[in-house]
């Protein structure tokens, strides 16, 4: 091995399928994973050990103990600080590799922000939770030409897709429309923690291929399997469909912002309030907060509790409301001690 690349990489610089020309290839790479919680956290610390030169890591939530089972990345202080994730990742993976730059974005992606924080990258990992979120990377990466992965985990149940745009089907190929009625969550229905790491792995391992230049080795299936009842299932993904209205007709309508609500749910029995271009800061916040409850801020996040609710609030203005699946009680809460 070339003493230009660092021995950390020796033993996968030894197999086959990477080698030199490989390490060099994914120590020049750029990637996006948004969402770092469960399975983004995992994809992040594998991609980081692997050398993946450059992690530009998205995600609008913080730290809770709650989080710490399966979330691989954070740890006890980060959840007692309520450090946003993208920062505790970031942090976390300066711990180890050094050599890797990790960019945080405290930021919910948005058809708005997409092209700003998704632009300049090879590929595009999925960390999300929620379908509206993977309809608008399924979205910008079409448009663009740029590969993405699906990744996904709940109770036992993992799956995962790769998206060649051109080449293979796109999410809105396989799923014209995202679940209606009760979906299950982690909130609801828990979730193994080597679920997440072995669709984490699997994902990870397709990225590496597509990174290194491996691509007739590329998986072109929707990838399903229940680690508790030992059940796998694979559905064909080779081939985009002709009426898709992403792919096909190329109708960008989640890109474009169609029906996006202001306000959404975001599970723990919580409302997110987006007020973007509304910057806050945080320590006149904290002053003003005072008089009305419990509040603590560090230079990412502020905490702040009234019986039953809690919000959190960040610097470009979006709050989190826990205690309330309520839109119209959390705007008003939003609007008594924020501003309206």
């Amino acid at each position: 091995m070339k003493p230009d690349i660092d021995e950390r990489y020796s033993r996968q610089v030894l197999f086959p399928g990477i080698g030199e020309a490989g390490q060099k290839a994914l120590l020049s790479a750029q990637v996006a994973i948004v969402g770092c919680g469960a399975t983004g956290s995992a994809l992040a610390s594998l991609l980081a050990r692997a050398g993946v030169g450059t992690l530009r890591i998205i995600d609008r939530d913080y730290v809770e103990p709650s989080n710490l089972q399966r979330q691989i990345l954070f740890d006890e202080a980060d959840a007692a600080e309520s450090l946003p994730k993208a920062i505790a990742a970031c942090r976390k993976i300066a711990s180890f590799n050094s050599q890797v730059v990790a960019e945080p974005h405290v930021s919910d992606l948005r058809p708005e922000n997409a092209e700003q924080l998704l632009a300049g990258v090879q590929l595009i990992l999925d960390g999300t939770d929620n379908f509206e979120t993977r309809y608008l990377i399924n979205d910008f990466a079409v448009k663009n030409s740029l590969p993405w992965i699906y990744v996904a985990a709940v109770g036992s149940y993992a799956t995962t897709m790769n998206v060649i745009p051109g080449e293979t089907a796109c999410l809105s190929c396989i799923f014209p429309e995202g679940p209606r009625g009760s979906v299950e969550t982690c909130d609801t229905s828990g979730i193994l923690n080597s679920a997440v790491n072995v669709v984490a792995s699997i994902a990870a391992t397709e990225a590496i291929k597509l990174l290194v230049g491996a691509k007739s080795t590329l998986r072109r299936t929707l990838l399903s399997y229940d680690l508790w009842s030992n059940e796998r299932a694979e559905v064909s993904a080779n081939k985009p469909r002709p009426a898709c209205r992403i792919c096909g007709k190329r109708e960008f309508i989640h890109l474009a912002g169609e029906g996006r609500p202001h306000i959404t749910l975001c599970g723990r029995n919580s409302v997110q309030i987006h007020e973007h271009d509304r910057p806050v800061d945080l320590s006149t916040m904290s002053e003003r907060l005072k008089p009305h409850g419990a509040v603590r801020h560090n230079d990412f996040v502020l905490k702040f509790w009234k019986e039953p609710y809690e919000m959190t609030l960040f610097p470009d203005g979006r709050a989190i409301i826990k205690g309330t699946t309520d839109m119209s009680v959390a705007r008003s809460l939003y609007a008594r001690y924020v501003g309206s």
